[in-house]
């Protein structure tokens, strides 16, 4: 359910990007020097940003979907989500009171959405976590090595007290 509205507005973005130009146009100023710092030859323009970040979201909302790198899918998702957030409902620059409502209400919309994504990211659907599963290793390890040691000793003292008995008896 968390991924419908990604496919769907991912699509229609994907096709219709110019009607966002205007919204979008503030904060793709700030992230186009960023953008060129990392690489000179990626696309800056508007349009092509929000082409870029409708077809993140329409491919992260189906994986999501399906359930096909859900965990990843979602964080990508919840990145994308920033700034469309940022650009498309920037409630505090709007002086007048009907428009200011609708724009914090699909600001909250998506800081709920963002939760959500962050909870999905998090969910490891019962399985062990990449961290349990990290400490477990370790743990298990550490034994596996104690273990190890342990045996040693013993063959060593093994070893010692034969090689001891074998020198007192008369050959």
């Amino acid at each position: 359910m968390l991924s419908g509205i990604f496919v769907v507005s991912g699509a229609r973005n994907l096709r219709n990007p110019e009607r966002l130009v205007p919204a979008a146009k503030p904060v793709t100023d700030r992230v186009t020097p960023l953008i060129q710092n990392l690489h000179p030859r990626i696309p800056t323009d508007t349009e092509t940003l929000i082409r870029a970040n409708a077809a993140t979201q329409l491919v992260g909302g189906l994986m999501l979907a399906t359930g096909r790198f859900s965990r990843p899918a979602a964080l990508v998702l919840a990145a994308t989500l920033v700034p469309t957030t940022a650009a498309g409902h920037p409630f505090w620059n709007n002086d007048d009171p009907a428009a200011r409502n609708n724009n914090q209400i699909h600001f909250l919309k998506n800081l709920g959405l963002l939760g959500g994504l962050l909870l999905a990211a998090a969910d490891t659907e019962g399985r062990p976590g990449m961290r349990w599963r990290a400490g477990h290793r370790i743990d298990h390890s550490r034994r596996s090595v104690k273990r190890a040691v342990r045996t040693a000793r013993r063959e060593a003292k093994i070893a010692v007290r034969s090689a001891a008995t074998a020198r007192r008896m008369p050959g």
